[in-house]
């Protein structure tokens, strides 16, 4: 019967209000014959509205009364509430399951009554809710028939989130065990032969199951007495993947969730069921600490449960050592990052579980801190995520309030995740994108009146507590141990602490705790903002091979600059500057030693007015040491500024080259090791240049006033000519100089002389800041030739007596410093020398290839693995510059690109003039970068250059940090480093030994 126009506006507006979405759909259904007679009833009208979707449980409702054979149903919704509210709240929930009511239209029955026992039933009453069903598909309908109960009490709030996940685990105990039994009657002969036992592993073994999730299982299979054991454990195989697959197969009542046995000893590839004492021998000789990590949750479920729990027991003991293996910390971070490394861009901002801010990482914080401290700790050996939280905040291993935070963080995750698997019973963990679908699933979380702004809002705010908190979980405490707290407030104990900083990676905890009370202690300003920087810079210092190493360095320039107001500002508000100090005090020994020299200078870490760590030009430099020569007070004072803009400069150097390499949380480390070679090579090379610049000023100025007697000029040579200088490199140079107009030649020499002398003492004066050492050697006649020469005798010697290896040295002669006019004739007189214009001939080459012979035997120190040695190794620095430089003696006269002094410029000019193959360059350049890298991270490190890679534990895998290998990776770094050094050899032995 068609209704009037005001009856039917009358019965719009009403639904509208009651939260139906498409009223007119909902009033044609009310019309239905099933509902006709109560489709104005205010009491079903109301209940409806009360649903998380009132369309899609009116809908439900309908069908379910459609396959109704009378009136009982219907009489029963109007005239009981519990039941009412119970069966539409499931209807408007979950469409998968209001579709098997269609399918099974008695199973309403399963809601009418709530006995004291239903309401918090166990496995018990699960297996007698499962007990008539003896094949798969019977087994699917007897499980959503108990599934309905479980969603009923749910959505009704008559259990909470945990008391929901514990109900779901335990009907998965229920059905696995069902499961097991129907493949138990179906080979009753396998059954006889083999004792079988499921452990459950995953959410299901921590009883905090989802609604549609694999099921994790181990499978450990014995003999029976007398049986064989290869026969039993064919058996026990037959069995488990038969259970299995009546769990995890597809029928007419669809499936009801995989089950998934890959968290077995290696995996897939490993037989689907061990004995125990195979299990036990895998766990001891080759698990890695993620499978340790899964075992935490490991309960047995079915089968032979005495078999399971001997299982456990045995395993047990392993499990609490996995925190003393090294870098576990580490390697769980690691396994974090991997799982957010691989969701699909598209993915990641929907992602409830394993994205930034999701369930994964409040598992892994709680499950990290359970390790470290479950050792010593029984209470805190629990498989359940939310029981492990409240015990870690009870024995004061996390703090209450973070506890709290996370609590309530966690139980809203996984609300959403449960009620967006609910609705068609499908595994995701993604947030839908559809309005619809955010509409009801945040009604179903009791956001009624926008739900959709609501829910986006209460999402993006418990999963931003997740981000801050779940890093800062395991270091928060730390300081709580040290600090003053407030009565009935729970601390770490100092064992406890002593633990955890061991498992950071601390080799000296007591000294790291009393570094952390000196920081953090006390109720001044200072103290607070200490405190909240701290946990997070400890997490960064945990990163690197040294982390007592940063915290101490952190404590001496928080000492020294605790006072001034802009230190704890700039690292509280720059976002970058606490990451970037953190990385370099907590990288080696130059950075954070060229630091407390001036540690005002941590200003550069900043993003703002300290003009950032980006490499400032030879120009600025020169301009800003000249200057700061020009107002000094004598060459003393105007040389310890330019050292004091030395020192200030390479810890800008080492920063960059620090925060570079390693990369931070924002910026990823850069991929071009070639451009972080190249960026400190010629950093470091125009900084030596333009503090020669301005020492000769200084020197000039106090002995001379403005002018000099004679033209004076510095010839940088070797790395330093090249633009390759490396952090503890001398700068190798020649000097040159010219008598002015009607200056005597002994006059003009003796004031030469006198600068020269006169540099190199000023440049190694001992002071806080760091020597520049000159290395004049590779002058004609080497150490007993003149400190400097004039223009005229250069070419008198270089005509007369030049010997090859000479001519080869001119190939990096470049003017660094001085009179820029005398520079450029000093090279138009080498040119044809470096660059002869016929070629080298035989005898040279040859003698090229002597000399470089006799250096490799010579020079290699005792006791060096020459095949680690990044100079004079084979495939080293010196085997590559060598090749380089003979190409270019012998073609540099008619390739202009091969007339440049830096080497891997004239590898490019070499291949593109086809000198050399596209690969083969490639081969040497890689040599050459990554030799120039250990070279720059030895000094890095160890505050000492050196040629080898050390061999300190610590240091060496702080230089494999630089480098990008991972905590326990040593090993890999130096065997690629042979083998790039090794493929470099085989380069060098065809291009420049003619082999």
């Amino acid at each position: 019967m068609t209704a009037a126009p005001g009856r039917r506006s009358s019965t719009f507006t009403r639904l509208l209000r009651h939260g139906f979405t498409d009223p007119s759909a909902a009033e044609r259904l009310l019309d239905s014959a099933e509902l006709s007679g109560v489709r104005n009833d205010p009491v079903l009208l109301e209940a409806l509205g009360a649903t998380a979707d009132p369309d899609l449980a009116l809908l439900g409702l309908v069908r379910l009364l459609e396959a109704q054979p009378g009136r009982e149903l219907l009489d029963t919704v109007i005239a009981a509430k519990p039941f009412r509210d119970r069966l539409l709240g499931v209807l408007g929930a979950s469409a998968a399951l209001a579709e098997h009511l269609a399918r099974h239209p008695g199973d309403w029955h399963a809601l009418v009554t709530y006995e004291p026992r239903d309401l918090h039933p166990g496995v018990e009453e699960f297996e007698r809710g499962l007990a008539e069903a003896v094949d798969p598909v019977a087994l699917r309908v007897a499980y959503r028939r108990c599934l309905l109960s479980i969603a009923a009490r749910d959505v009704c709030g008559t259990t909470d989130l945990a008391e929901t996940a514990a109900e779901l685990a335990d009907l998965a105990t229920a059905t696995l065990r069902a499961a097991l039994a129907i493949a138990r009657a179906a080979a009753p002969e396998d059954a006889a032969l083999c004792r079988l036992a499921v452990i459950a592993m995953g959410k299901c073994g921590g009883h905090e199951l989802n609604y549609v999730s694999d099921v994790d299982v181990i499978f450990v299979g014995e003999a029976v007495d007398g049986a064989d054991e290869g026969k039993a454990l064919r058996a026990a195989t037959k069995l488990a993947s038969h259970m299995m697959r009546v769990c995890s197969e597809t029928t007419v009542e669809g499936s009801i969730w995989p089950v998934d046995a890959n968290l077995r000893p290696e995996g897939r590839n490993g037989p689907l069921v061990r004995t125990l004492a195979s299990h036990l021998a895998y766990y001891q000789r080759w698990a890695k600490t993620w499978e340790f990590q899964a075992l935490l949750k490991a309960r047995p479920v079915a089968g032979d449960l005495e078999l399971g729990e001997e299982y456990v027991a045995a395993l047990e003991p392993l499990v609490w050592k996995a925190a003393e293996r090294e870098n576990f910390v580490a390697d769980v971070q690691k396994m974090r990052r991997r799982v957010v490394e691989n969701i699909p861009v598209a993915e990641l901002d929907r992602q409830l579980k394993l994205g930034p801010g999701g369930l994964r990482d409040v598992e892994f914080a709680v499950q990290l801190l359970q390790l470290v401290h479950g050792r010593e700790d029984g209470s805190l050996r629990s498989g359940t995520t939310l029981d492990a939280l409240q015990a870690l905040a009870a024995g004061g291993y996390v703090g209450r309030a973070d506890a709290a935070q996370l609590d309530d963080a966690y139980r809203f995750l996984r609300s959403m995740e449960h009620r967006i698997q609910l609705y068609r019973l499908r595994r995701t963990h993604l947030v839908p994108e559809d309005e619809a679908d955010l509409r009801r699933l945040g009604r179903s979380l009791g956001l009624r009146a926008d739900p959709v702004t609501d829910l986006n809002r209460e999402w993006k705010r418990h999963a931003s507590v997740v981000r801050r908190l779940h890093e800062k979980l395991f270091y928060r405490p730390l300081l709580d141990a040290v600090a003053q707290l407030g009565p009935g407030e729970a601390r770490l104990s100092p064992g406890a602490a002593r633990e955890r900083l061991i498992a950071l990676g601390y080799a000296d905890p007591a000294s790291a705790l009393r570094h952390l009370e000196a920081l953090a202690s006390g109720v001044s300003r200072k103290a607070a903002i200490q405190r909240t920087l701290l946990p997070v810079l400890l997490g960064w210092f945990a990163e690197s091979a040294d982390p007592d190493a940063g915290l101490l360095t952190f404590r001496k320039v928080s000492d020294a600059l605790g006072k001034t107001p802009w230190y704890l500002r700039l690292l509280r508000d720059e976002g970058a500057a606490a990451e970037n100090l953190a990385r370099v005090l907590s990288a080696g020994r130059l950075a954070p030693d060229l630091l407390m020299r001036a540690p005002e200078a941590v200003a550069l870490l900043g993003d703002g007015d300290g003009g950032g760590l980006a490499p400032r030009g030879r120009a600025g430099l020169e301009q800003e040491i000249l200057s700061a020569v020009g107002r000094a007070d004598g060459a003393v004072q105007g040389v310890t500024a330019a050292r004091g803009v030395r020192r200030r400069e390479l810890f800008r150097t080492a920063a960059a080259d620090i925060v570079g390499s390693y990369g931070t949380e924002t910026q990823p480390a850069e991929p071009d090791q070639g451009a972080l070679v190249e960026r400190v090579g010629a950093a470091v090379s125009d900084l030596t240049a333009a503090t020669l610049a301005g020492t000769l000023r200084a020197v000039v100025r106090e002995g001379w006033g403005d002018t000099l007697p004679t033209r004076f000029a510095v010839i940088g040579m070797g790395r330093f000519g090249g633009h390759e200088l490396g952090y503890g490199s001398d700068a190798d140079v020649l000097f040159v100089h010219e008598p002015r107009e009607g200056v005597e030649e002994r006059v003009a020499s003796e004031a030469a002389n006198k600068v020269v002398s006169e540099m190199r003492r000023l440049l190694q004066i001992p002071s806080a800041d760091p020597p520049l050492l000159i290395d004049a050697d590779l002058r004609p006649e080497g150490k007993s030739g003149p400190l400097v020469r004039t223009l005229t005798s250069y070419a008198a010697y270089y005509r007369r007596w030049s010997l090859v290896w000479e001519a080869q040295a001119l190939l990096r002669a470049e003017p660094v410093a001085g009179d820029e006019e005398l520079g450029r004739r000093f090279v138009e007189l080498i040119d044809p020398l470096r660059y002869p214009a016929a070629g080298l001939g035989d005898d040279a080459v040859r003698e090229i290839r002597r000399l470089k012979a006799r250096m490799e035997s010579e020079r290699m120190p005792r006791g060096a693995d020459p095949k680690l040695h990044t100079k004079l190794g084979p495939g080293g620095l010196s085997d590559v510059e060598w090749t380089v430089q003979l190409l270019q003696m012998r073609h540099g006269a008619q390739v202009p690109g091969l007339r440049t002094t830096r080497t891997r410029a004239a590898l490019v000019a070499a291949r593109d003039a086809g000198f050399i193959s596209a690969d083969d360059t490639q081969v040497l350049d890689e040599a050459w970068v990554l030799a120039t890298r250990v070279r720059n991270a030895v000094m890095l490190v160890r505050g000492r250059a050196g040629d080898t890679f050390p061999a300190e534990a610590r240091e060496l895998a702080a230089v494999g940090r630089y480098l990008g290998y991972g905590p326990g990776h040593a090993g890999d770094m130096l065997e690629d480093y042979r083998r790039t050094a090794r493929r470099a050899r085989g380069v060098v032995e065809e291009l420049f030994y003619g082999a």
